[in-house]
């Protein structure tokens, strides 16, 4: 049984040491504290009605002691602390750049080659990767587990934190902040490749990376998109009201805009719809859906089509 989450980055140790410590500090000094209790609690207890309670004027001694000794336990605790912290906040020189945008209810990742993701970090292992973090309406937090480090996003300012990460694999990540009614669809992972694969990644062959290396149905790779995208925490299926309007049956329905017409639902209006969000709002609904132009591949944008029309 794992005890705490998987550890892959270069301070994950080191956070868990001082958690540890604390942790294990805390347990002996409960447990001296009872037993010395519930001994005391017997050897002085009043045994006779003609027991007084004596007098007893202090211990200089002890006092000196029970003082000392956690005074210098507290600020043990704290340089510990302070050192594992200071290097959490001092990001490497050699840091890679990632811009990261958090908006209800999706991660938008921006790297240094051009490229954007969605709900999906691609890093390299055993390279120092830095994020500058912003939100674009309410508080969020980053939050990855296996890399033990989390930081808020505050709308109106920037945020950073850096990670080296150890281990190639894929981990999740967490929005920590309640951020409102989709807030527990607000998922994305980060996929630690080997140099090799980053490479590939950054030069664009995404073969290994990409929804498409598969042999799904463009329905199935749809609902993929779906679910990778953020697109559920708007977006409902069953038909139930959401943020946005739903997928179930939308297809071919006519919707009524905010400017007062009325516009059929076909591929033409879905495709608009991903890239240009704000060009024709349903009636009802805030125009908050941000633009998937320049994230999503045509491929993409057809395959999630695809599914939308599968939803009778």
């Amino acid at each position: 049984m794992n005890w705490v989450p998987e550890a892959a980055s270069s301070f994950a140790g080191k956070v868990d040491g001082v958690l540890w410590f604390v942790t294990v500090l805390s347990i002996v000094f409960f447990i001296l504290i009872t037993v010395l209790l519930i001994y005391f609690s017997f050897k002085y207890k009043r045994k006779t009605e003609n027991d007084y309670t004596p007098y007893i004027t202090g211990n200089q001694t002890l006092e000196i002691i029970w003082t000392v000794i956690p005074s210098i336990l507290l600020f043990v605790i704290f340089a510990y602390g302070l050192i594992v912290y200071k290097e959490m906040r001092t990001p490497p020189g050699d840091a890679v750049e990632v811009n990261v945008t958090a908006k209800q209810w999706i991660w938008i990742f921006k790297y240094q080659n051009g490229k954007s993701t969605i709900n999906e970090l691609f890093v390299q292992h055993n390279r120092p990767v830095k994020m500058v973090m912003r939100a674009d309406d309410v508080l969020h937090s980053f939050f990855v587990p296996a890399f033990r480090v989390k930081q808020d996003l505050v709308p109106g300012m920037y945020t950073q934190l850096w990670f080296n990460p150890t281990k190639i694999g894929t981990y999740d990540l967490f929005c920590a902040e309640y951020c409102g009614t989709g807030h527990s669809q607000m998922l994305a992972k980060v996929y630690v490749m080997s140099p090799e694969a980053f490479s590939r990644w950054e030069k664009g062959d995404e073969e290994e990376t990409t929804t498409f290396a598969s042999t799904k149905s463009p329905e199935e790779l749809g609902k993929d998109m779906y679910s990778k995208n953020g697109c559920a925490a708007c977006h409902s299926i069953d038909g139930s009201a959401g943020v946005g309007p739903t997928f179930k049956a939308l297809y071919g329905k006519n919707e009524s805009l905010q400017d007062g017409t009325t516009i059929e639902v076909d591929e033409n209006y879905l495709r608009e719809s991903i890239l240009i969000p704000q060009a024709k709002v349903v009636q009802g609904f805030a125009p908050s859906m941000p633009s998937f132009k320049g994230i999503l591949t045509d491929e993409e944008i057809d395959a999630l089509i695809a599914y939308i029309k599968s939803l009778k």
